[in-house]
């Protein structure tokens, strides 16, 4: 099942996979994604994407901190240890 929200003027979406949730928080400028996808590609094809991990729902999100991103993430003045709503207010 997949379930979408607007979260602060980004595109949300969670499937529910058989042992953990993936999530996917999409904006304008970039995305910010669980630990599930892939960091080192978004990477190579040069998105501005950010990680958080362990959560499980869209709240986790919000309150979990950057474990990683990418360089174009960077510039646009993310980094590790800032809380994903912060994230999403400069990806949007």
């Amino acid at each position: 099942m997949i379930e979408t929200r607007i979260i602060n003027g980004c595109l949300g979406l969670k499937a529910r996979l058989p042992s953990a949730n993936m999530i996917l928080v999409v904006g304008e400028r970039g995305y910010l994604m669980c630990g599930l996808l892939n960091l080192k590609k978004a990477e190579e094809i040069g998105q501005a994407a950010a990680v958080v991990t362990g959560v499980s729902t869209f709240s986790d999100v919000l309150k979990a901190e950057i474990a990683a991103c990418t360089s174009k993430a960077r510039e646009l003045g993310i980094t590790e240890g800032m809380l994903g709503e912060q994230a999403i207010e400069i990806l949007k």
